[in-house]
């Protein structure tokens, strides 16, 4: 009886929205149903009618990983904007594809020959879609790898390049922007571009701290320190309450910026991120900058290779001066579900399409991914994929693909591993604490205007484990009633019991 009175309440709660605080609540129509799965359909039913969402639609597919069947259908042949749940087609492709244990390998040519202490020629980065240059992986130090060449170079006794520094992204396409991304977010970490050459995520670093009394500027601190880009600090130190956070524009097809907003006097500081111009030039020009901060003196300036139409070498026969590489897939996945980046996804993309199709683009990446679904049981006809991350609004794809894509990845250590923990880590680190799907549901997020997502894995009280897919799109109320919905469904499939009775 208790269980039933708590039923009650959330399903009220949920299903009508505000209007409890209003004086007027709604009673959810439990009655009929005996058996448990019955009752379970019946709740969800309720649930998922909130006329909060009258203007949006929800697709929702539950299924047992025991024996397989469906505890809970809701459209689930419907399109939906996934979001960042088109993450979770990218990364289950490319583990299964490349394996776990593949590795990235970014190569340091010398295109010339050394004379004395003296390198006459030019040095070449030669990408190889490589998210892994970044300080993510090397204790914080954005650096880490440039600083190691350094070293490389040092111990071959040269200590001057008498030539240029030069980027090589041309094992991708130049494709610096998913297909259907918004131009008003470019200056956003999360939309950096895309580079087979890619450096610190593509991003500048920036440590931001207030100023020492009202009206003052805040102080900005860059990482990795460098003169690639140009800032204008517009962001003023404000009284306790009056604060409205920080913003970037970025200048388009440049690197100035200009960050604006306001900070709290006497509060801490905190590390934001923005996106580059030409993250190809980005990482030959810092690598320069690293030469030069540690006595190894550069006569040339630093290039992208499409801006030197002349330029020619042969990897095959150029000087390996050094060479990067990365940690496993599994690691590269991890942080691609975990915090959802978008350039990595991206890059796992176009790595496919290079490896299988020898074309790094995200058209010959899509059609491994479909092959792959194909091979699982996936319908690829109506599977619309047109980038890696799910930043895009015109990806669509149906409740039963990301279903079907659960099921067949369920004893992939790798994948799921990489999906956030609910309570614990990642996305829903704050989501369904305290509750019985803390610890329990690993699942991966989505989120793009009005398309909200999460799908997954989460154990019953009787220890049946099932897959669910949760996605909503259209909607206009807040997102965290989207979340608050998600999360009373997977609190209720962490406590299903197909013995209860009461």
């Amino acid at each position: 009886m208790a269980y039933r009175l708590k039923m009650r309440l959330l399903l009220v709660l949920l299903a009508g929205g505000v209007l409890l605080q209003q004086g007027c609540a709604r009673t959810p129509l439990l009655k009929g149903p005996a058996n448990a799965v019955d009752r379970l359909r019946a709740e969800f039913d309720e649930v998922l009618a909130n006329p909060d969402f009258a203007t949006g639609y929800w697709g929702v597919v539950i299924q047992s990983l025991q024996n397989g069947q469906y505890l809970y259908l809701r459209n689930p042949y419907r399109g939906f904007m996934p979001a960042s749940n088109m993450k979770l087609f990218t990364t289950a492709t490319a583990l299964r594809k490349l394996g776990a244990d593949y590795r990235y390998v970014t190569p340091l040519f010398g295109v010339g020959e050394q004379e004395d202490s003296v390198f006459v020629g030019d040095l070449v980065i030669r990408g190889a879609g490589d998210p892994s240059i970044t300080g993510r992986y090397h204790d914080d130090d954005p650096l880490s790898v440039f600083k190691d060449w350094v070293d490389s170079l040092r111990a071959r006794g040269i200590v001057q390049i008498a030539g240029r520094i030069i980027g090589d992204d041309n094992y991708f396409a130049d494709e610096i922007m998913g297909a259907g991304w918004a131009w008003d977010y470019q200056s956003d970490w999360y939309a950096a571009q895309i580079s087979a050459l890619s450096f610190n995520d593509n991003c500048v670093d920036v440590f931001i701290e207030p100023g020492a009394k009202e009206g003052e500027l805040a102080r900005l601190t860059l990482r990795p320190d460098t003169r690639y880009v140009r800032v204008l600090n517009q962001v003023y130190t404000v009284r306790r309450g009056l604060a409205k956070g920080v913003t970037f524009w970025r200048k388009r097809n440049g690197n100035e910026v200009r960050i604006s907003g306001s900070v709290e006097l006497g509060g801490k500081g905190f590390w934001d991120w923005f996106s580059v111009e030409n993250p190809t030039l980005y990482a030959a020009y810092v690598f320069r900058e690293t030469l030069l901060r540690n006595g190894i003196s550069v006569q040339g300036k630093a290039f992208d290779i499409d801006s030197l139409p002349g330029f020619h070498y042969e990897p095959d026969s150029a000087v390996v001066l050094a060479r990067y590489t990365s940690p496993p897939l599994s690691e590269i996945v991890h942080t691609v579900n975990k915090v959802s980046q978008n350039l990595y996804a991206e890059l796992l993309l176009r790595t496919l399409g290079k490896v299988f199709t020898d074309v790094g683009d995200a058209e010959h990446g899509v059609s491994v991914v479909k092959q792959f679904l194909a091979s699982v049981g996936g319908n690829p006809e109506t599977f619309k994929m047109v980038d890696g991350s799910g930043l895009s609004r015109l990806n669509l794809v149906t409740p039963m693909h990301i279903s079907v894509l659960l099921r067949a990845m369920r004893n992939d250590e790798a994948f799921y591993q990489s999906l956030p923990v609910a309570g614990i880590d990642g996305t829903i680190k704050g989501r369904m604490k305290g509750t019985s799907a803390e610890g329990n549901v690993h699942a991966k997020t989505g989120y793009i205007g009005r398309a909200r997502a999460l799908s997954g894995y989460v154990s019953t009280e009787d220890g049946e484990e099932l897959s669910f897919v949760l996605l909503v799109n259209n909607y206009v109320v807040p997102t965290a009633e989207a979340n608050r919905i998600q999360d009373w469904i997977c609190e209720r499939l962490a406590s299903f019991s197909r013995k209860r009775t009461d």
